[in-house]
């Protein structure tokens, strides 16, 4: 009998590559298009556009919160950071992918910085949790910064330095979030693409700590 402590330590903890789903050779299915702007979602991307990847708890709402930001061309669900080849999101929900939700940020950096979303990623969601966010619990709804360049790594890790301080100075935990290089990102399947531009009264259980995030010098706000 699988008793419900066994079937969480289970989803919190990271499989090894030998036990991940197999997944499949060929990508899921998924939107040509965003839902809220039109633009491809798949590119090309204008040349001037760079990228971004965040995980930060459930991907419906974290998505949401980028598109919103003036400067963002096209947004995109997805799963990164784990083992699994072209995953679905049922597969990512059993945890035995490694993969995270994440959101793909593609954006025009002369009017909105990395540092602009660094900001929005650590105040939007509770970054010293671990394995879960609020009542989302296992490994896909971890914490985690992929990082396209090293511009990108050094600002992910002296904005999550500068956060964590003043979340210890607040009386929080320490951070969590796992900063590392851009692995491949896959496509979630076309409903889940924007899906609050959708769904409108569908669920986000994002919620930040409420302690502001101090960019640090260096990192262009």
């Amino acid at each position: 009998m699988l008793f419900q402590s066994d079937f969480l330590s289970k989803k919190t903890a990271m499989p090894r590559a030998e036990d991940a789903l197999p997944g499949r050779d060929r990508p899921i299915p998924t939107a040509v298009s965003h839902f809220v702007n039109g633009n491809p979602l798949k590119g090309p991307y204008p040349d001037r556009l760079e990228k971004a990847l965040f995980g930060l708890g459930c991907f419906w709402g974290a998505e949401r919160l980028f598109w919103q930001m003036p400067g963002v061309w096209v947004t995109a669900v997805g799963y990164a950071g784990g083992f699994t080849p072209n995953p679905t999101y049922k597969e990512t929900c059993t945890g035995l992918t490694g993969h995270a939700e994440v959101v793909l940020v593609v954006y025009d950096p002369g009017v909105v910085s990395y540092g602009d979303l660094l900001k929005l990623f650590w105040e939007n969601h509770d970054p010293t949790q671990g394995m879960r966010q609020g009542n989302d619990i296992g490994t896909t709804y971890r914490s985690a910064i992929y990082t396209f360049d090293e511009a990108q790594q050094e600002q992910a890790r002296a904005s999550r330095d500068a956060y964590e301080g003043s979340l210890l100075a607040a009386g929080r935990g320490k951070v969590t979030t796992e900063i590392a290089p851009a692995p491949e990102f896959y496509f979630a399947e076309s409903e889940h693409q924007q899906y609050l531009a959708k769904n409108p009264d569908g669920y986000c259980g994002l919620q930040g700590t409420g302690v502001s995030c101090p960019i640090p010098t260096g990192v262009r706000a």
